[in-house]
């Protein structure tokens, strides 16, 4: 059986290092620069860490890396189905049998995607960094090679790189639309006008892209959650109760960018004959948001007990998955546009929160930089009604005097009216063009 892993360990390597790095959609994930750590790309299933491994590769030949140096292996393989941990040194073994060499000489580039169908890998991952020239990338499609799982297996000696779908300007990219300059002509509005609309409407996952019919990626989008529900949550965990674990993932999903309150929802559950105490769902809320399907936004406070008792705000991985489990007439434009701009903000900020004054106006987010500077952030889908307007407009004031140094931004979805007039030191701008912009 050994003769025939190797023989097959062979075969892949060989198949590795001539393989020819695909054209791709350039992603705007950044490794962390820490040394003498492995990378875990992690992130939601399908969201596109397969294609960043090979991006990192053809980075590293793009920099003068020989080729030789640069070996992407995938554990999904039939053929490896009986590999164990102790087998997993045939892979070095075989690479170095052929490059001599660069043994403890030359650094070599390992991707080892879907690692975590070997049982033990850990232990083999620690061993190689310890003992040879190397730089790891791990990833995976299994809640094995989630977030908590990678640092607990990892023990500090791995960083993470979160892979989302596509951001604004990475779904530009891959439509080949140019990012806009400091002047954007009225042609060039009209595209990227354009290009947003098809991004509100389809989303970021790439492989959903491709498609043209809207029921095709519906029930693409559809599938994607599926496998979170049972294979990240539902097996990973020993969920019993799929009911009940369904019908708060519904719940989740069509109502992006709301307050949640889990009491209510048990409730309501109860109500409706499907069990589910306030305990479970927040357990299957950790899960989800250890899937990396949602993730959830407290109140600002410095107070840890005032984040606790009030209600988070949850958001959805992407707002395309929103449209895959709501009715379009059910689907509030407003609060798809926050979920936009929730991901975008997550991405960029070291954190982010929502913000409540003393006089109990709300602001959607507060998002403080990695260098210490804060953002009040408010969304609105519609600025041409007057009252909505100055609704927004106060709860920004108010919030600016209980924070004056933060920076002030309005984004909008829908024009104003034209000469409508703003306070001076208010940054106010479409969600096109906001997004459009790098942002950290």
């Amino acid at each position: 059986m050994e003769d025939r892993i190797a023989s097959t360990v062979r075969e892949k390597l060989a198949d590795a290092l001539t393989m020819e790095f695909p054209a791709m959609t350039r992603r705007e994930a950044v490794l962390p620069r820490i040394p003498g750590k492995a990378h875990a790309v992690v992130g939601m299933r399908r969201a596109g860490k397969t294609w960043f491994l090979l991006q990192c590769l053809a980075d590293r030949l793009a920099a003068g890396i020989a080729r030789e140096r640069l070996v992407y292996f995938n554990f999904e393989d039939d053929r490896l189905g009986s590999l164990r941990n102790d087998n997993l040194g045939l892979i070095l073994e075989e690479y170095y049998r052929q490059f001599s060499n660069f043994r403890r000489r030359e650094t070599v580039t390992f991707c080892f995607d879907e690692i975590q169908l070997v049982p033990g890998w850990e232990r083999f991952v620690r061993r190689v960094m310890d003992s040879e020239k190397v730089e790891i990338f791990l990833s995976g499609s299994s809640a094995r090679m989630l977030s908590r799982e990678v640092a607990t297996s990892m023990r500090g000696r791995a960083v993470e790189t979160l892979i989302t779908p596509f951001n604004f300007r990475e779904f530009l990219n891959h439509r080949e639309v140019p990012l806009p300059g400091a002047l954007v002509n009225g042609r060039q509005r009209s595209k990227l006008v354009s290009a947003f609309d098809s991004y509100l409407d389809m989303g970021g996952f790439p492989e959903a892209l491709s498609l043209s019919s809207p029921r095709d990626r519906v029930c693409l989008l559809q599938g994607y959650v599926d496998a979170v529900l049972f294979r990240d949550v539902a097996e990973r965990h020993g969920v019993g109760n799929l009911v009940a674990l369904r019908a708060f993932v519904r719940q989740l999903l069509r109502n992006p960018a709301g307050a949640l309150s889990v009491s209510k929802i048990s409730a309501d559950f109860h109500s409706r004959g499907i069990p589910a105490s306030k305990e479970t769902l927040l357990a299957f809320l950790d899960h989800l948001q250890d899937a990396f399907l949602v993730f959830a936004v407290p109140i600002f406070s410095r107070s840890e007990r005032r984040r606790q008792v009030n209600p988070r705000k949850l958001y959805l991985a992407d707002h395309g998955l929103a449209a895959a489990f709501s009715p379009s007439s059910g689907l509030d434009c407003g609060h798809l546009l926050e979920n936009i701009v929730a991901c975008e903000l997550s991405r960029t900020s070291r954190e982010i929160s929502y913000y409540k004054t003393r006089e109990g106006f709300e602001v959607d987010f507060l998002a403080t930089s990695y260098d210490g500077e804060e953002s009040l952030v408010q969304v609105c889908a519609n600025l041409s009604d007057e009252g909505t307007r100055n609704r927004e407009l106060r709860a920004l004031e108010c919030a600016h005097k209980e924070r004056p140094s933060a920076r002030l931004l309005l984004i909008y979805g829908e024009d104003p009216p034209p000469g409508t007039k703003f306070p001076s030191g208010l940054q106010v701008e479409p969600l096109w063009k906001w997004l459009s912009s790098p942002q950290g």
